[in-house]
């Protein structure tokens, strides 16, 4: 660890294959730790979820950031801090009031959020959408699909569209990044059926500009010039470190309106 001080907060970013977590200034959006990371274990239920990120968070704290806001991104819908869905962990975390399992097993207050939000808010505050109006779509491709809408600058949370109908399937379930590594898909077939969902999502949005993050969005020069939409799709600018960016960014905007 080097600064510390005002403006520094911790973001954790749990994710179905992996838990990734460090210090943050949030006012440049730029990690000031090592990012470190560990495995989801197996199952991702939530007793194993909770003391693996015990592990991280211990890790990543020391003396100078027991003040520091700490944000977690988890990735399910959230509701007054109890988790409301489950994608890629295990169904245990349904109706779970997981906010309240993971202060208690930290020690400490924290903010908890859909990891897709985080992303979002990560993107419109230090990323590809930082100087965008209108709708923004942000979409991360990974084990899954997740989106966040950001409208002006303001966050509609909770937005599932990774989970909308496309010929009869679930869409991550045919166009996330982990299908294409399991299927063996080439650049060109992946990106017909990420055609058909970019397709669905300006029919229901009319976004004004599309992000796609995620980690294969440094590959982006391989598919993302094959789609053919209305608004304009950018890569991500902070591909897997934004949900980490976002937790912490989330949690010092909140800490700063509580005190």
């Amino acid at each position: 660890m080097t600064e510390h001080g005002p403006g520094i907060a911790i973001g954790i970013d749990i994710g179905g294959t992996g838990i990734k977590g460090a210090s943050v200034n949030v006012r440049t959006g730029e990690l000031i730790s090592d990012r470190i990371k560990v495995p989801t274990p197996k199952g991702a239920k939530p007793d194993d979820v909770i003391r693996a990120v015990s592990t991280l968070f211990e890790t990543l704290s020391d003396a100078e950031l027991d003040d520091a806001p700490l944000g977690v991104a988890f990735p399910a819908v959230v509701k007054n801090g109890v988790t409301m869905s489950a994608a890629n962990v295990s169904d245990d975390w349904i109706g779970l009031q997981a906010e309240a399992l993971f202060e208690k097993a930290l020690g400490r207050d924290i903010s908890f959020l859909n990891d897709a939000d985080a992303a979002g808010l990560a993107e419109q505050r230090y990323g590809a959408a930082k100087e965008a109006t209108g709708v923004t779509l942000v979409t991360t491709l990974g084990t899954g699909i997740g989106t966040a809408i950001i409208t002006d600058g303001e966050l509609v949370p909770n937005v599932e569209l990774g989970h909308i109908e496309i010929d009869g399937h679930d869409a991550e379930t045919r166009a996330s990044n982990a299908v294409r590594e399991r299927e063996g898909l080439s650049w060109k077939r992946w990106a017909k059926r990420l055609q058909k969902y970019y397709e669905a999502c300006e029919l229901y949005l009319s976004p004004d500009l599309i992000v796609v993050g995620g980690g294969v969005s440094k590959h982006h020069e391989h598919f993302l010039p094959l789609l053919e939409l209305n608004a304009p799709i950018v890569p991500a600018a902070l591909r897997n470190n934004a949900g980490i960016l976002g937790a912490a960014a989330r949690a010092s905007e909140l800490h700063t309106t509580r005190a």
